[in-house]
């Protein structure tokens, strides 16, 4: 058992979409991500997604609405959900979601993800 330092974390990579697994518990995975630019539209059918803002500002576009997310602020994407994160700057967040779940749900794109690295 070792605690986690975010910030220490997050400077071991700089590629934006890619999470990384930095914890696991009870069949969840905590993702540390850096996000910047549109990802693609996508939902996942079986799980909801937690998004925590570290650092910048979230934008959760969503069919009918978009949702800003500020730095300490949290948003749960329930499943289901159509939904496209988009950072204007670079953005760090935490993810909590199942341990089965893709970065694009339902899209496959040049920013799947099959495999996650573990830092």
């Amino acid at each position: 058992m070792e605690k986690v330092v975010i910030a220490e974390k997050l400077k071991l990579f700089s590629e934006y979409w890619s999470p990384k697994i930095v914890g696991e518990l009870n069949g969840q995975h905590v993702k540390l991500a850096k996000f910047r630019g549109e990802f693609v539209w996508h939902k996942h059918d079986d799980e909801d997604e937690m998004f925590l803002v570290l650092e910048g500002v979230l934008k959760m576009e969503l069919r009918d609405k978009t949702i800003v997310i500020h730095k300490n602020e949290f948003l749960i994407v329930p499943k289901g959900t159509e939904h496209r994160p988009v950072a204007e700057n670079e953005v760090s967040v935490m993810l909590f979601e199942p341990a089965t779940t893709l970065n694009t749900g339902d899209t496959e794109s040049d920013l799947t993800k099959h495999v996650l690295d573990s830092i």
